[in-house]
C-alpha cells in the first residue's frame, strides 16, 4: 500500500513537470529569514512580522521607518561591500569589503525545526588579511521563527553575549583606556576641587546653580574614570541616579534625577562638545530658563574652571566668560 501511494506521488509530480506546472515548494524558515532582512523587494521586512507587531507599528507611526531594513543588502552593496546569502549549508551569510579584504561571516550554530517552529542559532565571525579575528565581546543571537496563516514569522530574537575576561584584545583596550583616563583625570580632579573651594562670588540665585555645576563637573571626571572607553559625556542622563540595578554608562547614578533632567532652580543646563572616542573634552552651560535680564549664565568645561556672562547667553560666556573669584 505505501509503495503505491508513494508511486502515485512521483507520477503526479512527473505529470505536473510535463504538463508545464510549477510544483511550488514550501519555504523555509531560513530562507523567511534571509528574505526578510536582505531582499531587495521593498515590504519583505514588514511581511515577516507577527500581525500584532504590524499593527502596532501602523498605529505608532514607526512603519516607515522600519522599511529601509527591506533594502539592507543594496545598502551593502552602494558600500562596496560583495554580499552573498547561502539557503543551505553552514553559512548563513557572507559579506566582504574588496578595497580592503575584510570579510564577516553570519554561520548557523544550530537550526532546530519543531512543527510550526524554528530556532536558529547564528553567530560571528570577521577576518581580516584571511585570519579570524577574536573580537572582545562575542554574541550568538536566535532567531525564533513560527509560522503565521501559512507565512514564516519572525517571533522572538535571543541575544547572548559572552565576555571571556582573559581575551587579550579585552585585557589591552582595558588597559589603555584606564591609563589614558587615570592621567587626564589626575589632572582635572585637583582643578575641579580648587574651583569648588575658591569660586564664592556668586550673586541671588548664582549660589544654587554654581553648585549644581560643580556637581556635573564632578560626576563627569567620575563617570571618564568609571567608563574609559566613553570617556565623558555629553547627555546628562548618562549621569541619572534614578533607578534599580548596577550602575552602568547610560545610567551611572552620579547626580539627581531633577537635575539630570536638565532644567534645575531656573537654569538650563546643558552638556556639549565631547568629541573623539572616547571623548576627552567636554562643555557645560547653565542659561537663565526664560527672560535673562539681570540674569547671568555660567559656563565651564574638562578643565573645571566656571565662568560667567552678564548678558545671560551660553555662547558669550563660552567666548569670553569671566571666571568666577
Amino acid at each position: 500500500m505505501r509503495k503505491l501511494t508513494l508511486l502515485l506521488v512521483v507520477v503526479t509530480l512527473c505529470i505536473g513537470a510535463a504538463s508545464g506546472e510549477q510544483v511550488t515548494v514550501p519555504q523555509s524558515a531560513r530562507q523567511a529569514l534571509i528574505e526578510m532582512f536582505f531582499s531587495k523587494t521593498p515590504g519583505t521586512f514588514m511581511k515577516h512580522l507577527p500581525a500584532a507587531t504590524r499593527e502596532a507599528l501602523e498605529k505608532s507611526g514607526a512603519m516607515t521607518v522600519l522599511q529601509q531594513y527591506s533594502t539592507l543588502t543594496s545598502q551593502l552593496e552602494s558600500q562596496g561591500k560583495g554580499v552573498q546569502t547561502f539557503e543551505t549549508g553552514s553559512v548563513l551569510l557572507a559579506t566582504e569589503n574588496p578595497s580592503t579584504g575584510d570579510k564577516v561571516e553570519i554561520t548557523v550554530e544550530n537550526d532546530s525545526l519543531q512543527g510550526d517552529q524554528d530556532n536558529i542559532e547564528v553567530s560571528f565571525m570577521t577576518y581580516k588579511n584571511g585570519q579570524p579575528l577574536r573580537p572582545p565581546v562575542m554574541s550568538q543571537v536566535i532567531f525564533s521563527m513560527k509560522t503565521e496563516s501559512g507565512i514564516w514569522k519572525l517571533n522572538e530574537i535571543t541575544v547572548t553575549i559572552r565576555i571571556p575576561l582573559a581575551n587579550p584584545n579585552l585585557l589591552k583596550s582595558i588597559i589603555e583606556g584606564m591609563k589614558a583616563h587615570s592621567a587626564a583625570g589626575a589632572q582635572i580632579q585637583p582643578q575641579v576641587q580648587s574651583q569648588a573651594q575658591t569660586q564664592t562670588q556668586t550673586f541671588g540665585s548664582d549660589p544654587l546653580v554654581v553648585a549644581a555645576m560643580r556637581n556635573i563637573l564632578t560626576a563627569e571626571v567620575t563617570y571618564a574614570s568609571a567608563y574609559p572607553s566613553v570617556g565623558f559625556t555629553c547627555t546628562l542622563s548618562d549621569l541619572d541616579g534614578f533607578g534599580g540595578g548596577e550602575p552602568n554608562e547610560h545610567q551611572a547614578m552620579l547626580i539627581n534625577s531633577g537635575l539630570a533632567s536638565g532644567k534645575k532652580n531656573g537654569y538650563v543646563f546643558a552638556l556639549s562638545g565631547c568629541t573623539g572616542t572616547p571623548a576627552m573634552s567636554f562643555r557645560l552651560t547653565a542659561t537663565p530658563n526664560g527672560n535673562s535680564y539681570g540674569r547671568r549664565a555660567f559656563c565651564a568645561d574638562q578643565t573645571g574652571m566656571i565662568r560667567y556672562s552678564a548678558d545671560g547667553a551660553g555662547t558669550t560666556c563660552i567666548s569670553a566668560g569671566t571666571p568666577l573669584q
